[in-house]
């Protein structure tokens, strides 16, 4: 059954309620003739300095924008505790606002969000390729008003990434769906449950079906689910705004549709992503970092591999601490689904092998095209070479196609400080490694993409001891220097 909203008015409070939207400082539609989301800074780091000290991992980027889509699910309050200050959320709550939300910040990392009637339901192509959200939204828009105009998704630039999956299981459930050029319409007098088995354990078609499934007529069953701690952790908050999901074997969801949810409280998990990426810093600058906050289940398999090739790690009842334990030895990494090796630990990865003896293998099954990175980091000295065979492991989904998606990496090599360009978020954490192990002083430009995904990364590293400074972007660059 379709609402209309229960006329609740805006929380009243003394935190801060800035939005980010389009047009607004932060927003899509912000400088026009400039790019949507201008570097705020650039860096510089001077390499050479061991990562020593005590950093707090924030909530996970990747859980808390799904959380914020699916208290759309609702007309009544949610509130969120441990979100991270990142480009990345507050362009989620901009696309919210333009919907109809309210938004509270309680304080520095917790948030109240309520959307007690949806004043539009078709979001603006402003947001056209910002990310991947906007093509979450469609389940809990036609719970609420039957129909949803969608700009197709975008995100970090790493294949091709399609959103086919999505409409599948949505059509299957009983929504009628029109493709356009830029954006995509959905209508339904009502969504039903239905049997979907995904090709792929796909984390953003699970995620969609999940938002679509909770409120639909009878039961749903997801085949080939994934399994991810942040899916995880969006069932979990489901359930607290009482949703019936029930996670079994071999990856299947089977969902229970309710006809209403209501407000919950929620702390979503820790950024297992943030946590790899300090622990893979740590031990490539030969350094001691204690990374509070991080949960060992959620990096279990990182922290095989990081043992495997000489790094090692200690638990407490504070969270992890990483140092190196002996000379950093090859290895093999074959990323995959969860359980397996997480394709974003990758990056971080990579540059660690740099450093490590003799020649490593990566083979990457998640993205056909994730290493173009690699090309700035040979120019700082890096042997990597790349492949369009599957290397070291089984043959994946790109075993037939001529995409490089293995590569060797031959160590250990200097590092020599260059100018670089950011060219996704995740290679972004690569770079300011490649600078923190190379000699000399590096600029780093295309800091937007870095904290897209990173809270704070310029004063976490700092009170480890990272010699990293920020200078205004439009300032023409110097060529790097090596001591």
């Amino acid at each position: 059954m379709r609402e209309t909203g229960s006329g609740l008015t805006t929380p009243a409070g003394s935190g801060d309620s800035t939005l980010s939207g389009p047009g607004t400082a932060a927003g899509p539609g912000a400088a026009a003739g400039r790019h949507p989301f201008p570097d705020p800074h650039w860096y510089t780091i001077a390499g050479g300095a061991p990562l020593t000290g005590s950093v707090e991992v924030s909530g996970a980027k990747n859980s808390v924008t799904k959380l914020l889509v699916a208290t759309l699910l609702t007309p009544e309050p949610c509130t969120l505790t441990r979100v991270p200050r990142i480009v990345e959320v507050d362009v989620v709550l901009g696309m919210l606002a333009e919907l109809g939300t309210q938004v509270e910040w309680l304080d520095a990392q917790t948030v109240r969000v309520a959307t007690p009637t949806i004043v539009d339901a078709s979001l603006s192509e402003a947001y056209s390729g910002v990310n991947r959200i906007p093509i979450l939204m469609m389940g809990p828009l036609l719970h609420r008003v039957g129909e949803a105009v969608v700009p197709l998704p975008g995100g970090c630039r790493i294949g091709k990434r399609p959103v086919d999956f999505h409409l599948v299981g949505l059509r299957a459930m009983g929504a009628e769906i029109i493709e356009q050029l830029r954006s995509v319409e959905v209508k339904t007098l009502g969504l039903h449950g239905a049997q979907v088995t995904l090709p792929f354990p796909s984390v953003g078609a699970t995620e969609n079906l999940l938002l679509a499934a909770v409120r639909a007529r009878g039961t749903t069953v997801i085949s080939n689910a994934a399994v991810e701690p942040e899916i995880i952790d969006l069932i979990l908050f489901l359930q607290q705004m009482g949703a019936l999901v029930d996670v079994e074997v071999d990856r299947t969801i089977v969902v229970q549709g309710v006809e209403a949810l209501h407000g919950a409280h929620h702390a979503p998990i820790p950024d297992r992503i943030e946590v790899a990426s300090f622990a893979a810093a740590a031990v490539a600058t030969n350094g001691r970092v204690d990374v509070v906050g991080a949960r060992q289940e959620h990096v279990a398999t990182f922290l095989n591999h990081l043992r495997r090739l000489g790094g090692e790690f200690e638990v407490s009842q504070h969270g992890l601490t990483f140092y190196r334990a002996r000379e950093l030895t090859a290895t093999h990494v074959q990323t995959d689904v969860h359980p397996g090796y997480m394709t974003d630990w990758q990056q971080p990865l990579t540059v660690l092998l740099t450093q490590a003896k003799g020649a490593s293998v990566i083979h990457e099954t998640i993205y056909e095209d994730r290493f173009g990175y690699t090309r700035q980091l040979n120019e700082m000295g890096a042997d990597i070479a790349l492949s369009t065979s599957c290397l070291g492991g089984k043959a994946c989904r790109f075993a037939s196609r001529d995409f490089e998606h293995s590569a060797v990496v031959s160590g250990p090599t200097p590092l020599r400080a260059a100018d670089l360009e950011i060219p996704d978020l995740r290679a972004g954490f690569a770079y300011v490694m490649a600078a923190l192990v190379a000699e000399g002083s590096s600029l780093i430009r295309g800091t937007r993409f870095l904290e897209r995904g990173y809270e704070d990364p310029v004063g976490k590293l700092r009170s480890i001891g990272a010699l990293i400074e920020t200078r205004p972007a439009d300032v023409p660059s110097t060529p790097a220097t090596a001591s």
